[in-house]
């Protein structure tokens, strides 16, 4: 970062860039910009994560060790001195009220002892500790006491901090900023937040930083994090509006070819199956577009109701595309729906990155003429040579693994607008289908198809380390297989945990020399990972040591065990998909947490995965836990953060929504406020708005 030069004078407004603020050098903007902090507006947003409350001060003789509290003390008179074995700094202050005296002292921050003058009048706050010599306040934080306190004696703002910025920095530089607040187009119409009884946005940004009381705090937040939400479900809803009014491909809900579909399938179909395929079938009748989310966990059966819907599409003489993420996933759902569809006439092609030049020209001409009417691939389907001569249904599964664009592109090759079908196996929280999913109907597989075992799930302390590799070596011994999965492909010794590459050589030359040992990981060429996870599905392995590579698409019903690497690493969604990638034969299977370093918060999250099967219950905890930006692909799905709105508050969202149609009813194309228009160009690209 180039030197920080400024002007002699600048006119300071929200969009005024940081390097023209005093006291904000280079050192401090490079930090800034790790928080993706730039301008005025981006510092004000920086909402606090809490506050520290200090206001109740008590007198030097009520003070009780052991307890953090806060004192109006004088200064009687501090020093500086050398411990002579370690060399360290402690500065020392008499700290004297009407009621008595209590000492403080302060390691390695020498500079203080110049802060300390004799007579001063200070707000103390930190722990008392008692010693020999009397109550004692440890590192406490303080300030002169006067009009322009923003540490001590108030709710106190504490924010996300990163190397270099301290809260107490980023309150010295936000509270002289406030009043700059009220340049800040309000992007919720007066008429909106008049209704909400919500305040105005300046005045909502200053209470958020330094508010009067714990209930300004509170108003403040839910002003800010209304605004999200109605923003977000303003978005939504004129997509869905958009959505159901344009030409979409109507295909015909057929009970005959239905009923013939679950007939031919060597199985039965679950009731959420059912449920699910008959409101899929619902939609694509309908005159508007489908848009549709099927989720459920792992083997809970959503490609045979999608293979149902493929068989609609094909008697309504449409064609239908399937979209996976990777090339393992997608040749996996071609040989399913070959097997579920070969009955009914319809062969499947496939369209990967390997397929041969001569093949690819092939699939390309039937699709274009009409003579093919399925066609199962990965992002190959989506360029720019690929044409369907009249593509109906569009189904992408683990949708949240492609760009925005990339999906877009694939629902935009046809003249009418295709029915679409995304699927999960992340489960998505039910707050999230309000939100990132507001223009989406959601479809849910609770059950598990008959037949399938919950796979027994343990948490395994360093020290059991030998005996979980010998339950390993048991299982290959009964012809069984094991996945060992690692957070990273290489070493890395800052991070302190194990890697793929550096597993896979330990585990083949010194715990598992006698067996076979494969590797897989995302860094190796489609062609190689293709053949090195075929030879494990065909038991030419007996371990794979992978990385999260293996998250979706892997179907090995000999592999009995995986083993979870640094598991503390891993959301507890990613763990949960994990999982799923054993116990989908006959036989017993098992997942073995191998934990790191752990602190409580690690132990419970990993604790509640051994506990819990249930993949929505753990999707709502992974939210709760990490937040939006982790979960789900949101990121992928291009939302904006977040920055007061709780994903998890449904009562806000349905009231957000409410808002948001009734703003709608009024003002559909949004002409009526320009600060709310303008407000829309950041969720365009989400909702595919123009």
């Amino acid at each position: 970062m180039a030197p920080v030069t400024r002007p002699a004078s600048t006119v300071l407004t929200p969009s005024t860039s940081l390097s023209a603020i005093a006291g904000i050098g280079t050192e401090k903007l490079r930090a800034l910009d790790k928080l993706g902090i730039a301008t005025v507006h981006d510092l004000l947003y920086h909402l606090p994560r809490r506050h520290e409350d200090s206001r109740m001060v008590t007198p030097v003789a009520r003070l009780r060790a052991g307890e953090v509290q806060t004192s109006r003390v004088r200064v009687r008179n501090a020093g500086r001195r050398v411990t002579a074995k370690k060399r360290m700094v402690i500065v020392e202050a008499s700290l004297v009220d009407d009621s008595g005296v209590v000492s403080a002292v302060w390691f390695n921050q020498g500079f203080l002892v110049n802060q300390l003058r004799g007579g001063l009048e200070l707000m103390v706050h930190g722990k008392v500790e008692s010693e020999r010599t009397g109550l004692v306040f440890r590192n406490p934080k303080f300030e002169p006491v006067g009009g322009g306190q923003r540490d001590v004696g108030l709710l106190a703002p504490v924010y996300r901090e990163t190397n270099g910025l301290t809260s107490k920095f980023l309150r010295s530089k936000i509270e002289p900023l406030l009043p700059l607040a009220a340049g800040i187009a309000d992007r919720l119409p007066p008429q909106v937040r008049h209704a909400e009884g919500l305040m105005p946005i300046a005045r909502a940004i200053a209470q958020a930083h330094f508010p009067d009381d714990e209930e300004s705090a509170s108003r403040a937040r839910e002003r800010i994090a209304f605004e999200e939400m109605f923003l977000l479900q303003l978005a939504a809803q004129r997509a869905r509006r958009r959505r159901l009014s344009s030409a979409g491909v109507v295909i015909p809900y057929d009970v005959a070819t239905a009923r013939a579909f679950v007939q031919s399938l060597p199985f039965p179909l679950t009731d959420g199956q059912r449920a699910a395929a008959h409101e899929i079938l619902r939609d694509m009748a309908d005159s508007g577009p489908m848009n549709r989310l099927l989720q459920g966990d792992v083997g809970s059966g959503k490609t045979a109701v999608a293979a149902m819907a493929a068989v609609m599409s094909h008697r309504a003489g449409v064609q239908t595309a399937v979209m996976a993420p990777t090339e393992i996933l997608a040749r996996q759902h071609h040989a399913t729906l070959s097997a579920l569809l070969d009955a009914h006439g319809l062969a499947p092609r496939l369209l990967v990155g390997s397929t041969p030049a001569r093949a690819r020209r092939e699939i390309l001409e039937a699709m274009a003429n009409g003579r093919e009417t399925l066609l199962v691939g990965t992002h190959a389907l989506i360029e720019d040579d690929v044409v369907f001569s009249d593509l109906g249904l569009v189904v992408v599964d683990e949708q949240h693994r492609f760009g925005v664009a990339q999906r877009q592109r694939l629902r935009r090759k046809s003249d009418l607008t295709p029915n679409f079908l995304a699927m999960t196996a992340t489960p998505i929280p039910r707050s999230l289908s309000l939100t990132a999913y507001g223009d989406v109907n959601v479809s849910e597989l609770h059950e598990m198809p008959p037949g399938r075992q919950p796979v027994a799930t343990r948490v395994v302390p360093p020290h059991q380390r030998d005996e979980a590799y010998a339950f390993i070596r048991e299982q290959v011994g009964q012809r069984r297989q094991a996945f060992v999965i690692c957070p990273l492909i290489e070493e890395n010794d800052k991070l302190g945990v194990r890697s793929a590459t550096a597993e896979y050589e330990r585990l083949r030359t010194q715990v598992f020399a006698d067996l076979r040992v494969e590797l897989l990981h995302g860094r190796l060429s489609a062609r190689d990972k293709e053949e090195r996870m075929a030879a494990f599905a065909q038991g030419h392995a007996d371990i794979l040591v992978a990385t999260s590579v293996i998250e979706v698409g892997v179907d090995v019903p000999n592999a009995t065990v995986i083993v979870i690497e640094g598991a503390e690493r891993f959301g507890l969604a990613q763990l949960h998909q994990f999982r799923g990638r054993v116990g989908r034969g006959q036989h017993r299977s098992f997942c073995l947490l191998f934990a790191g370093s752990l602190d409580d918060e690690g132990s419970h999250r990993l604790d509640m995965v051994a506990t819990t099967h249930d993949g929505f219950e753990l999707a709502e905890a992974d939210l709760r836990l990490r937040g939006p930006g982790d979960v789900a692909g949101l990121r992928q799905h291009g939302l904006p953060e977040m920055l007061a709105a709780d994903l998890l508050d449904v009562a806000m969202l349905q009231r957000a929504r409410t808002a948001a149609q009734r703003w709608l009813d009024v003002d559909p194309n949004l002409t009526g406020y320009e600060p709310l228009r303008e407000a829309m160009h950041g969720y365009r690209a989400v909702f595919d708005l123009d």
